[in-house]
């Protein structure tokens, strides 16, 4: 049986596509934000992913580089976008399909079929699942999305030093995002249940409060460059 992965912030759709799959017997799964649709297909490998650029926390271009990270599976971009930018930058970015809202039902199942036929079903790469860590047996990593991985990056790259919430905002996100500390917060907490053995009491991702973040090493790690 097919799995299929839908993610839309718009419950109705979401309703009305559970429905017509799963009377089709595609196994459906659903989310309604960026970071649930990663870990849901974490957790469960799709076969095919159905997906809205506009979603509440994560651009949807965003997600595309998360799962293209680890899954070959085929991605059907169906959003009410219909800038020729946004499917030329969806689709540069892994997606196989690009679908404008509103959309007819079996355009959409055709297309779904076409795209299973294309590139086959996913479960490409061995994963085993360790509480909240994914680790890519094959390509020998945690799966960490593209921004994920930046924030890891500047942070493992000044080992003990106090980087402040601007600092990582300018670094990760740019200088038009030094004032927005949520993004940090939800990165930060997204790493910390995906790295650390106890997420509520980090002992590498250390928050020092009012200031910023750091990383600090394990007293038996080599900091050395």
């Amino acid at each position: 049986m097919t799995r299929v992965l839908v993610v839309d912030d718009e419950p109705q759709i979401l309703r009305a596509l559970r429905i017509n799959l799963r009377v089709r017997e595609y196994q459906v799964d659903v989310a309604a934000t960026g970071t649930e649709a990663l870990q849901m297909a974490a957790r469960h490998p799709p076969d095919l992913v159905i997906l809205d650029l506009g979603l509440p926390d994560l651009d949807g271009v965003e997600v595309i580089a998360g799962l293209r990270g680890w899954t070959k599976a085929p991605i059907i971009v169906l959003s009410g976008r219909a800038d020729s930018v946004d499917k030329v930058e969806a689709l540069d970015a892994g997606a196989d399909d690009y679908i404008t809202k509103p959309f007819g039902v079996e355009e959409l199942l055709a297309r779904m079929r076409a795209a299973v036929r294309r590139t086959g079903t996913a479960g490409d790469q061995p994963r085993i699942r360790l509480g909240d860590l994914i680790v890519d047996l094959a390509a020998k990593r945690v799966i960490l999305t593209p921004t994920e991985w930046h924030l890891l990056e500047v942070l493992l790259r000044n080992p003990g030093k106090l980087l402040s919430r601007n600092q990582l905002l300018t670094e990760v996100w740019g200088p038009g995002y030094a004032d927005a500390t949520g993004n940090l917060r939800l990165y930060m907490t997204q790493l910390r249940r995906k790295l650390e053995p106890d997420p509520a009491r980090p002992r590498w991702l250390i928050t020092e409060p009012g200031m910023g973040y750091r990383y600090q090493p394990s007293p038996d790690e080599d900091t050395q460059a």
